[in-house]
């Protein structure tokens, strides 16, 4: 029998691995052919729209949905008071709290309906201002979330040769996905066809099986997602909108489509939370770090009355670094805001933003170059599992591919004129370990071979990932492997969040493969009288010893007439994946200091993630989180009214993102040493997104020699920090 090691190829073997290759359904997605969960439209298809609240706290002291229901073209109306216990007891805690649903033949009639309901509400107090700590203590929206020590800061403040004094802080924003949240449900008999925008195709039946309002067998319930226009981490949950439309789609006996509008998508479907906070770091002489004391605070929402509110997690100050002496403490802000959800790396960016800012003004206090400062403190890493070399190495490159060395300057150097010029960096680190996944992979008679999973491609390449691996494996060009995912009716693969989805599906596929080819060589050293252990497969052939024995499909002839199955799983301690990854980002700024403009020149991203699948795809993923950490660098953030307590730009219009003009050069390096290659795949879509934030905003201090202290660097932030500056 042949033993085929469970491990990927020797690097320069591989046909594919590690290579630019197309993602398989970019044809689609660009020719507008791809079908997603606002495009499912059956025959009889009704449709919803949301009535939501627009205060930021009250009760409901009388609705009337009776007038919505005579609107011509409603077919009927949901209360959402119909999920609490108590439905006199609805309070509402923000703006865009969903209401009701009118569900109707047309959209437009629909949202009549919306406009015929009446509401009669009692207006509440309300608090929306999550940077104001002292306002929120004073209406007790406060409570100590932790308070770690380790070492002597005090002693170690005092022994210190530079100490430096700072606030920080960023905003909150929201997922702000392309695609809102939604579904199209379908019923045939007490079967549920659930069209989802989903992260997690494998794991949300059972939230619609299992709401009271639905009640039926999990294996009644089909979820599909094909493809999905964003998420982020804000689409793992069916959602109280997903549980409405189907509800409505089994009383109405017609298919009903719920897709949030745009400014319920931002309030109400997902943020990443604000951290703002007062630190003080300081160092020896020779600059290397002795002691770190912060408090910070934030929210990520409204949470129960009776308890404190959230924020980032204390255990993980300060980012990246584990200093000898440190102090920490935290404070959770109760607000009557949206409820936060898992964005793209929680909560790095924040602490990033907050750690990386203040260590680099204590550089400048020192007066040392921030690279140099960072290369004095890289050894005192938090986890053991980071490499210090990897970084060391990443920063050469970094500093090589931006010319660090010609273009750093002390702080407020920026060349002369009202536009000044400066260079910034950060780190940052992710885990990125594989989720729990099953597939199937069937080798057919006539050669091809499929895969089956209930995974889902966020937009990442997971399906041109998988074709990859088994394409390798099997010694076949990619287009003979049909790889089907999105839909929870194949074996259960785990939800695309934590950077663990490439993992997740590599593994599993490429030990199926391994197995399902081991059966193969069997057969062929039976048939053509070799050994079974010389045997490979490449190029379309099968080899043993350098010298062809017949072709793959002939090969695939001898399996018989049905084709051959093998289920793999993972993940497993066998090489294949791994985890831990790191980065470093260097990027050179232009700060119009009399219009308080920041002008990006050129980004430059250095990425380790282990072995890379798919060169394209893995690029793309940093090239996407370089665009979006500008975003939330420069321009991106919610807006709270503090008198109304409503989200006041909750809309394309008004939320500001980044255009073609606003990004810059941007060069993405990933680095791709044999010793990477050799940890196996470890996940990378979140990682990149860290770091931006920090980085931007040391460029900004060294062009101008002024912090602006709160993320995003608004061009009134600048102006207004600038003229701090001058008294």
């Amino acid at each position: 029998m042949a033993e085929l090691n469970v491990g990927w190829k020797p690097r320069k073997e591989n046909e594919y691995l590690g290579k630019e290759i197309p993602r398989v359904e970019g044809n689609e997605k660009a020719s507008g052919h791809a079908k997603f969960a606002n495009d499912i439209n059956t025959k009889g298809t009704l449709y919803a729209k949301l009535l939501t609240c627009k205060h930021a706290h009250a009760r409901i002291k009388s609705i009337d949905l009776d007038a919505a229901k005579k609107v011509k073209g409603v077919k009927g109306v949901f209360d959402f008071r119909k999920f609490l216990d108590d439905p006199k007891a609805f309070e509402i805690h923000y703006d865009g709290t969903i209401i009701a649903a009118v569900v109707a033949e047309r959209p437009e009639q629909a949202e009549d309906g919306v406009k015929a309901i009446k509401v009669e509400y009692e207006v509440l107090d309300h608090f929306v201002d999550e940077q104001d700590l002292k306002g929120a203590t004073e209406k007790k929206r406060t409570g100590e979330v932790g308070n770690a020590k380790k070492g002597d800061v005090e002693a170690a403040l005092k022994d210190a040769k530079h100490v430096h004094k700072g606030y920080y802080g960023i905003h909150t924003i929201t997922h702000m996905c392309l695609e809102p949240h939604g579904s199209h449900c379908e019923w045939k008999g007490e079967d549920l066809k659930v069209h989802l925008s989903t992260q997690n195709v494998s794991g949300t039946a059972g939230q619609f099986a299992g709401s009271p309002l639905i009640g039926i067998d999990q294996a009644n319930v089909e979820i599909v997602c094909n493809y999905i226009g964003g998420g982020f981490g804000s689409k793992f949950a069916a959602d109280q909108w997903g549980i409405c439309a189907a509800v409505m789609a089994k009383e109405l006996g017609a298919p009903v489509r719920l897709m949030l509008d745009r400014a319920t998508e931002l309030k109400i479907a997902g943020n990443r939370p604000s951290g703002f906070g007062n630190i003080t770091v300081a160092c020896d002489a020779e600059g290397r770090i002795t002691a770190w004391d912060s408090e910070h605070w934030g929210s990520g929402g409204f949470t129960d009355v009776d308890k404190p509110g959230k924020t980032i997690d204390i255990n993980q100050f300060p980012y990246v670094f584990d200093f000898e002496n440190r102090n920490r403490k935290a404070t959770g802000i109760n607000t009557n805001c949206g409820p936060e959800r898992a964005w793209r790396a929680p909560p790095h960016p924040q602490l990033c933003a907050l750690t990386c800012t203040a260590l680099d003004d204590l550089a400048a206090k020192a007066g040392m170059d921030s690279l140099e400062f960072y290369r004095k403190n890289i050894d005192q890493l938090a986890t053991k599992a980071a490499n210090p070399d990897i970084y060391r190495a990443e920063f050469d490159i970094a500093a090589k591919l931006l010319d660090w060395k010609g273009k750093w300057h002390p702080r407020g150097e920026g060349g002369k004129g009202a536009v000044k010029k400066g260079v910034g960096l950060a780190i940052h680190r992710w885990g990125g370990a594989a989720h729990a996944a099953t597939c199937l992979v069937k080798v057919h008679p006539d050669g091809t071979v499929e895969s089956f999973a209930g995974s889902q491609d966020i937009g990442t390449g997971t399906r041109t990932c998988i074709g990859l691996v088994l394409a390798e494996t099997f010694g076949i060009p990619p287009s003979m492997v049909k790889v089907n995912i999105g839909t929870n009716k194949y074996p259960q693969s785990g939800p695309s969040g934590g950077s663990t989805t490439i993992g997740g599906v590599s593994g599993p596929n490429r030990r199926a493969g391994i197995e399902a080819l081991g059966k193969i060589f069997d057969l062929v050293a039976e048939k053509y009288s070799v050994k079974a252990d010389t045997l490979s497969a490449g190029k379309g052939k099968i080899w043993s010893g350098g010298k062809e024995v017949c072709s793959w499909k002939d090969a695939a002839k001898l399996i018989g007439p049905t084709a051959l199955e093998v289920q793999g799983k993972g993940p497993v301690k066998d090489g294949l994946t791994s985890l831990e990854v790191g980065g470093v980002q260097m990027v050179e700024v232009a700060v119009d200091t009399e219009t308080g403009k920041v002008r990006i020149e050129k980004f430059v991203a250095v990425q380790d993630c282990g072995l890379i699948v798919d060169l394209l795809t893995a690029k793309s993923q940093v090239y996407g989180s370089l665009i979006m950490g500008i975003a939330y660098s420069l321009s991106e953030e919610r807006i709270m009214d503090n008198k109304t307590g409503r989200f006041i730009n909750a809309d394309l219009e008004n939320y500001k993102l980044p255009r073609i003009g606003d990004i810059g050069e941007l060069i993405v390096e990933m680095y791709q040493p044999d010793s990477e290659y050799e940890r196996g795949v470890i996940g990378l879509g979140e990682p990149p997104v860290i770091a931006p934030g920090a980085a931007i905003s040391n460029a900004v201090a060294n062009a101008i020699g002024v912090r602006v202290p709160v993320l995003p660097l608004t061009p009134q932030r600048v102006l207004d920090s600038l003229a701090k500056a001058k008294g």
